[in-house]
């Protein structure tokens, strides 16, 4: 396979698995797939990650989604037994 293949390949799975976070969330089915409002939604989280309080922004929603993660983690594991 080509370098350049390899590259495709890559972004690919990387944009699969960003797309998978949106439907994990529920943003689809909250927003009626608006496209338009899921990418503003998306800009509107780009400008306060990049505000003043950033930082702040960062810890909480690293930390929602390390839970959230965490629970989903734990009530697959009864089903994988």
């Amino acid at each position: 396979m080509r370098k350049w293949q390899v590259a495709r390949r890559k972004r690919t799975r990387h944009l699969i698995e960003l797309g998978g976070l949106v439907v994990k969330a529920g943003i689809v089915e909250i927003t009626g797939d608006d496209r338009a409002l899921i990418y503003g939604a998306l800009l509107w989280m780009a400008e306060k990650l990049e505000s003043e309080q950033g930082a702040h922004a960062r810890e909480v929603w690293a930390e929602k989604g390390k839970s959230a993660f965490d629970a989903d983690q734990e009530e697959e594991l009864p089903s994988a037994r």
